[in-house]
């Protein structure tokens, strides 16, 4: 399972992907909108930096505005993903923007439904929302299940994106499901290192090591 970023903060960003496990980055305009500078200067900085799929999302909300400003983000890097909402008009758009070639990730997806019209016109992302619908005592993680079912039934190339997570546990649940690709915010992907047991052992193999030194030194 791939592992993105969901952020649009360049040092976040710069401080995980020197790990090797991160393949692409997820923003959305609320996410962009908390960082200073040209959002697109920004976006063509992460791509150079994660050289792997971001997705940057249209604020149009008609269909010829969402392709039109879709051609534009495209143009920013080759690795570039428009993300369009999921509504009817999201729908057009994704389905002129995937004829053409551009990539798209279709968001707010919050049924199966969605899901599979969104594969239906070309999209190469799904983004499942699970942690609002938990958010709303709604099993957001059913809906994934769902989903990665549908799609092992037909030869659809699009992927599922987990996003909106909220912990550790989400991303274990997307893996054992098969989803194709979880998003998760920095503090989220950093969460994944930290285990007391993983600190305690290796606090006491350190302090081992160095009684052994000790006692050589001594003899």
């Amino acid at each position: 399972m791939k592992i993105f970023i969901d952020s649009g903060n360049f040092k976040d960003i710069e401080s995980l992907v020197p790990l090797g496990i991160i393949d692409g980055i997820t923003t959305n305009p609320s996410l962009l909108a908390k960082e200073s500078g040209d959002p697109r200067q920004l976006l063509k900085k992460i791509c150079d930096l994660v050289k792997g799929p971001v997705s940057a999302e249209v604020v149009a909300t008609e269909a010829q505005a969402m392709i039109k400003e879709g051609r534009e983000l495209a143009k920013i890097d080759p690795h570039i993903v428009v993300k369009v909402p999921f509504t009817k008009e999201g729908v057009k758009a994704c389905k002129a923007l995937s004829d053409e070639g551009t990539r798209v990730n279709v968001t707010l997806i919050f049924t199966p439904t969605q899901a599979l019209l969104a594969a239906k016109v070309g999209a190469s992302y799904v983004s499942p929302f699970v942690g609002r619908l938990d958010d709303i005592a709604t099993n957001g993680m059913q809906l994934v299940s769902e989903i990665v079912e549908i799609f092992a039934n037909y030869p659809f190339k699009t992927e599922v994106l987990v996003a909106s997570t909220r912990g550790p546990m989400h991303l274990v649940e997307a893996a054992r499901l098969g989803a194709d690709i979880c998003t998760c915010p920095p503090a989220v992907i950093e969460s994944l290192f930290n285990h007391p047991l993983t600190d305690i052992g290796l606090k006491k193999f350190l302090a081992d090591w160095e009684k052994a030194q000790a006692a050589t030194v001594n003899r």
